[in-house]
């Protein structure tokens, strides 16, 4: 996290509560989107509607929601604008939803199935 202190910057290590992670992960959207995320590294909007089949709005909703949080962060790229996990997340954090990984089984696979057919993915350059 960065945090300006009499116009310095600084990186301060992130410190979410574990209660606060699981109840953003509670929901399936964005459970679905931090194991994409994970796999993936990073991806754009347009790739998570594909993969989940939700609309943009719906996608875009959660993301907000993940980035307020701060376990995602955005960066645009051209006309596209690019999520990824917060650099800055404690290894617990990983490690949680590395477990959610392997337990949420086939809705995370095939959205994960679906990624990788998804025509005309965008560029991360």
């Amino acid at each position: 996290m960065l945090v300006h202190i009499y116009g310095k910057a600084y990186i301060v290590p992130m410190d979410i509560a574990p209660e606060k992670l699981f109840r953003l992960l509670a929901d399936t959207t964005r459970l679905q989107s931090v194991i994409l995320l994970q796999a993936e590294g990073r991806l754009c909007v347009c790739e998570l509607t594909h993969a989940l089949e939700l609309s943009q709005p719906k996608i875009s909703r959660h993301l907000a929601q993940l980035r307020d949080a701060g376990v995602v962060v955005d960066e645009r790229r051209g006309q596209w604008v690019h999520y990824r996990l917060a650099d800055d997340l404690p290894d617990w954090v990983h490690r949680v939803v590395e477990a959610a990984a392997g337990a949420a089984g086939v809705p995370w696979q095939a959205a994960h199935q679906r990624l990788c057919c998804m025509p005309n993915r965008p560029p991360l350059n």
